[in-house]
């Protein structure tokens, strides 16, 4: 675990990359943070978190860091052992984590709860939507430090780790590090519903996108050619064939869109 810091002070704000190993989208932008080492208002702790993943350009090296909190520091994984350390390191520290995926090119946040914290500032960040996980919040991050989460884009694309990078300056001036303004937007809210679970397969399909409305009736995806048809409306999130190796995504329910309020403008 690398971790670096811009201004001076105890800072009360972090950035997180590199959760997965095999997602480098945030790492590129913690590591032009600190290449250009901007002029701060206040400090914020920079941590590139599983390096050994990195390195094997793999998404872990034991287990999920990202279903591993809070860790053990004498946990017989790697991960278990990285999450309790990280979960030290990150003590006090309101945080920004980046993710990627296989399932949308549009960058959406991901949020424990529908915080006042997160209703201010998500809005303030270039995301198509927040998502508030619910019950599906164990072992991650969010459930034991308070996380903004955003997943920037596809998966190992040059522009999800553009997105990173103005993800990141978007939210460090929301949060008063950098300076300047940040611009508020309409923004759709859903919350997780249920897992939608796939059996073991040699191809998969899906047929839906990613939060568009699902009526009851339609297919959505598809095990070796068994079509699954929809029994109630949805609203898929972070579907897709093979993100995962048990799961094709979740359903959620639509709960709210954000809009800005005046003080904002």
């Amino acid at each position: 675990m690398r971790v670096a810091q811009l201004g001076s002070g105890t800072p009360e704000i972090a950035v997180v990359a590199g959760v997965h190993g095999d997602e480098p989208c945030g790492v590129r932008a913690v590591t032009r943070l600190l290449d250009e080492r901007p002029p701060v208002e206040r400090p914020v702790k920079l941590v590139v978190v599983n390096e050994a993943a990195l390195e094997r350009q793999v998404r872990f090296v034991d287990e999920d860091l990202n279903r591993a909190f809070p860790g053990d520091p004498d946990a017989e994984t790697h991960e278990g052992r990285l999450a309790h350390e990280l979960i030290e390191e990150l003590e006090g520290c309101l945080t920004f984590s980046m993710h990627s995926t296989q399932s949308h090119a549009e960058p959406f946040a991901i949020v424990n709860e529908l915080s006042e914290t997160a209703t201010e500032l998500v809005p303030q960040l270039p995301v198509a939507a927040m998502v508030e996980t619910s019950n599906f919040a164990e072992g991650r991050l969010f459930s034991e430090i308070e996380t903004i989460e955003v997943e920037c884009g596809l998966q190992g694309s040059e522009t999800a780790a553009q997105n990173a990078d103005r993800l990141t300056r978007a939210f460090l001036t929301a949060v008063g590090v950098l300076p300047g303004d940040t611009v508020s937007r309409d923004l759709p809210v859903y919350r997780l519903t249920d897992v939608i679970r796939k059996e073991r397969a040699d191809t998969y399909e899906v047929f839906v996108e990613n939060f568009a409305e699902v009526e009851p009736g339609d297919p959505f995806a598809a095990a070796d050619g068994d079509t699954q048809v929809a029994q109630e409306p949805f609203y898929p999130v972070l579907m897709s064939p093979n993100g995962y190796r048990n799961v094709f995504g979740y359903a959620a329910e639509k709960i709210d869109v954000l809009s800005p309020s005046p003080a904002a403008d």
